[in-house]
Parts: C-alpha cells; structure tokens; sequence
C-alpha cells in the first residue's frame, strides 16, 4: 500500500491536514474522557449532600418516637396496652427508620436510573424507521442541553451561596442528575440505530459514503492518517523508554508504595463506592437481563404446571 499511495504533491495538502485531524481527535476524546469522569465521580459526591438532611430526619424521628413512647405514661390506659402501643410505635418506625437511610436512598435512585435505560431500550428497538432516526437526533441534542442545564445550576448555586438560602444548596444533587440524566439517551443509539439505518435518507448516506470512499484522494488520506497515528505511538513508546517511565511504574508496583503509606484499604472502599454508581447502558447488557428475566419466568411457569 505504501508503494501504491507514494509521495506526491497533494502530500503537501494531505499531510498537515492529516497531522490537525489527529491532533483535533486526540483532544476531544481526552476532553471527553476527562467530561465522563468528572461526571461519574461528581454525581456520587454531589449525592452525599442528601446525607445530611436524611441523617437530621432520623435523628427528629428519634425524638419524636421517644417522646410518644414518654407521653404514653399519662394516658389513662392499662399498662399493657400502653405496652403494646410503645411496641407498635417503635416496630413502625424502625421500618420507616430504614426507608430513609442514605444507602436505601442510593439504592434507590441507582435502580430508577437502570429501570429508565432498561425502559429506554425496549422501547427504542421496535421503533419505525423515521421515528427511529428522529429520536437518535434527539438524543444527540440532548446530551449538550443537559450538560450545559447542569453546568448552569451548579455555577449560579456556587455564586449565590452566601446570599440564597442554606436548603437551595440541595438542588445540587438535581443538578447532577440532570447531568447524569444523559445516560439515560445512551440505550438510544445501539438500540434504535438497527431501525434508523433502514430510513431512505441514511440508505442514501451510506451509499455515497461508500462512493466517497472507493476516491482516491480518500483513500490516500486513511493511509497518511493511519500511518501518522503509527508514527505517534512509535514516539511515545520511545519517550517512555528514554525517560524510563516504564520502570519507574513496574517499580512503584512492585514495591506496593500505595499498602506501604496505608492508602490502599481506603482506595479499594472508594473504588467500590464508585463501582456501585457505574451505570451499565450496553444493548447486551439489557438483552442479558431480559434474557434471564424470561427464562426464570419460564422455569416459574413450569414448575407451577408440574405442580399441577
């Protein structure tokens, strides 16, 4: 290939251009990269601030069961149904009491976010053609309107925290869900793309892009771009080698530096606690879930007519 596309004036157009669109995709998927994770780890830490008032809940509801429990004793009641009325009190709210824990509250909301992508991918995959193709695009302007919403409350929150009241600081934690609310639109591609690829318009897309890439001016910019994206990693693996990175890494491993300064207890705890907020949205992922659903609900139906 490299003697079919040899050197040649046109070089002299393709290959800046060719060294700018690496450039260009290299940042956006690091400012990308970068966005997730920030998000990730902003949604989990912004759900903490809910901690507090759930906490300043059971605590009021504390006294407040104590309290009945010490009224009880004037009531002109025989002793043991005052007992039983203590009994029903404390049983009650102890149930109530566990409701309104913080990790009831995550577990919560992790499951109304799953249940939403899960309800998300049914729905798309069985979506006409041009019904399909206008949700993908929804869904695509989606994902800038809820991050710039976002962006939006949490700057004016921070701005206005000396002079708005303490209790508007919890609408944070909206704020990040509205941010993490584009997970949710994430299903729609893998789910409503088999449809959407059947609309006339994108048939006709896919039939000039393959005419646009049979050119060959395009194919000579795929092969300076991969050969460019060759050399750049050749480049860094020869830095790494030079400024010898490499060992430094392979040394700190070896050397458990992390379990030495005793941080590795708490990173595992704080690796877990973002594990649980990971949202799974992979078309397989669901399918996998539907799949098992159906065949626990077909052994269920068996076993019921063998019982029978």
């Amino acid at each position: 290939m490299e003697s079919h596309f040899g050197g040649g004036l046109d070089d002299v157009i393709i290959i800046p251009l060719v060294l700018v669109t690496l450039a260009v995709s290299k940042i956006l998927r690091f400012i990308l990269w970068t966005l997730m994770r920030l998000l990730d780890y902003a949604f989990p830490l912004a759900m903490q601030v809910v901690w507090l008032p759930l906490f300043a809940a059971r605590v009021l509801g504390n006294v407040i069961v104590t309290s009945i429990s010490g009224g009880l004793r004037f009531i002109p009641v025989s002793e043991a149904k005052r007992r039983r009325w203590r009994i029903s009190i404390r049983r009650k709210w102890s149930w109530l009491r566990r409701k309104i824990s913080y990790r009831a509250f995550e577990q919560a909301v992790h499951v109304a976010f799953e249940s939403g992508m899960a309800w998300v991918f049914r729905k798309c995959r069985h979506l006409t053609p041009n019904t399909a193709l206008f949700v993908i695009l929804g869904a695509a302007l989606w994902l800038p309107i809820s991050f710039g919403v976002a962006t939006a409350m949490h700057a004016v929150l921070f701005a206005k925290v000396t002079s708005w009241p303490a209790w508007m600081q919890l609408l944070h934690p909206l704020a990040t869900v509205i941010a993490k609310s584009k997970l949710l639109v994430l299903p729609v591609y893998p789910a409503a793309w088999p449809q959407a690829k059947k609309n006339s318009f994108v048939q006709f897309l896919f039939k000039s892009c393959e005419t646009i890439k049979r050119l060959y001016v395009i194919k000579k910019v795929g092969f300076r771009y991969w050969q460019a994206e060759i050399a750049g990693i050749a480049v860094v693996e020869k830095l790494e080698r030079t400024a010898g990175l490499a060992s430094v890494v392979t040394w700190l491993r070896k050397a458990h530096v992390a379990e030495h300064f005793g941080v590795e207890r708490p990173t595992r705890k704080l690796r877990s606690f973002f594990l649980r907020w990971s949202i799974k949205f992979s078309a397989e992922y669901y399918e996998a879930k539907e799949r098992e659903a159906s065949g626990v609900a077909s052994a269920t139906s068996s076993k019921l007519r063998t019982v029978r």
